[in-house]
């Protein structure tokens, strides 16, 4: 137990030093050294998401094959709760934005960014498939491993989870850090965090909150269906909190956050094998609570008035099943929506232009924030289906 603590803490201390020294190069480099910097975090991110729906299909199928009679309805009370965590947030976020967005004074333009250079070397190593493809193929894998009784199919799956541990361990877990400093050395390299951070501070303040406030409810609801202490959850989470504020991608995190989630000892290991890979791809409830919060800044700043209850009622509905299709990756709940925010409020390029640049400014904090509140949903799941067959 003392060793997972200090592999904890030196995991927070790695990503911290790197956030740290990310930031301050980028704040001094050169056009020259971010050519080099930018090739670091192309080749890292890209061995990174290729292993991803790997990662998927490890952990999900063969956790499937372990829930046996619940596995269809664990899939179902998953999405279901991911959905409604979407459209809660929004909610909240919304009804929170009539009460404090008419007080604010919100600036009318933002500092343009230096554009950050090219990498200078770019190794290419596609994905062999997208994260939803991979997401399916574990679902369509399990569940007909499962139905068929394939025995011999279903231990091939379990040997494939014990080579996607030793890969996650080993391999990805270390170049973590790297790819985080890139990160935030590309973000201070541009401007992100000297002059769009300012100018957006209360905004993104407000998000925060926000997020903070989501978190609790979810953490309160997972204790109360578990009967279980939330906190025995919560307070592993610091490495994939870090992380995912890093790399502002749930996918990228998955690493980090199946490893927090599996020391928690209210948290049985089959739910947390299958919730947390899961809700890296379909919970991204953080992102949905900000974004709605934005474009109901920026309709007031740029089309002089809220959007209507009706029209945002549409948008939260409809955002909450886009969410969970849209890929684990930064910017991939924004991108998703980008058809709802032109079709159902109305933005045109200069609007999605402004939410593109104001939603990066935290979409480290809200991917951090979705990728906490799956630890909430594996608590839930617990507690909805507590016949489910114990650790070996």
């Amino acid at each position: 137990m003392e060793s997972n603590k200090y592999k904890e803490w030196g995991l927070i201390l790695k990503l911290a030093v790197g956030i740290g020294l990310g930031a301050g190069l980028g704040l001094v480099a050169d056009e020259s050294v971010m050519t080099v910097v930018s090739s670091i975090k192309y080749t890292l991110g890209q061995f990174i998401f290729f292993m991803v729906p790997l990662v998927i299909i490890g952990f999900i199928a063969p956790a499937i094959t372990r829930l046996r009679q619940n596995a269809n309805r664990m899939l179902g009370a998953a999405i279901s709760i991911a959905y409604l965590s979407a459209v809660g947030a929004a909610t909240m976020a919304y009804f929170a934005g009539l009460a404090i967005i008419p007080h604010l004074s919100v600036p009318t333009s933002i500092e343009a960014l230096r554009h950050l250079p090219e990498a200078l070397f770019k190794l290419n190593i596609p994905p062999l498939m997208s994260v939803m493809s991979a997401l399916v193929i574990a679902i369509v894998l399990g569940i007909a491993v499962l139905s068929t009784r394939a025995r011999q199919f279903e231990a091939l799956l379990g040997e494939f989870e014990s080579i996607m541990l030793f890969v996650v361990k080993r391999m990805v877990i270390p170049v973590l850090p790297f790819f985080v400093a890139a990160t935030f050395a590309g973000l201070a390299y541009e401007g992100t965090l000297t002059e769009q951070l300012p100018v957006f501070l209360k905004v993104v303040v407000l998000a925060i909150v926000g997020h903070i406030i989501w978190l609790a409810v979810l953490y309160g609801i997972g204790g109360a269906l578990s009967r279980k202490n939330p906190w025995q959850v919560l307070k592993f989470y610091g490495p994939a909190y870090l992380t995912a504020v890093g790399t502002m991608s749930s996918a990228a995190t998955l690493p980090v956050a199946l490893e927090c989630a599996r020391q928690s000892p209210v948290l049985k290991r089959d739910t947390v094998d299958f919730a947390i890979p899961l809700g890296a791809t379909i919970h991204l409830a953080g992102s949905v609570l900000t974004e709605t919060f934005f474009v109901m800044v920026i309709s007031l700043m740029l089309y002089g008035a809220l959007p209507s209850m009706g029209t945002m009622a549409l948008f939260i509905l409809l955002f909450g099943i886009f969410a969970i299709g849209a890929p684990g990756v930064p910017g991939g709940t924004v991108m998703a929506s980008m058809g709802l925010v032109v079709g159902v409020l109305g933005f045109d390029e200069t609007g999605v232009a402004l939410l593109l640049a104001v939603f990066a400014l935290q979409d480290s904090f809200g991917t951090a924030t979705n990728v906490t509140g799956d630890g909430a949903i594996a608590l839930m799941l617990d507690g909805l289906f507590p016949d489910k067959q114990q650790d070996a």
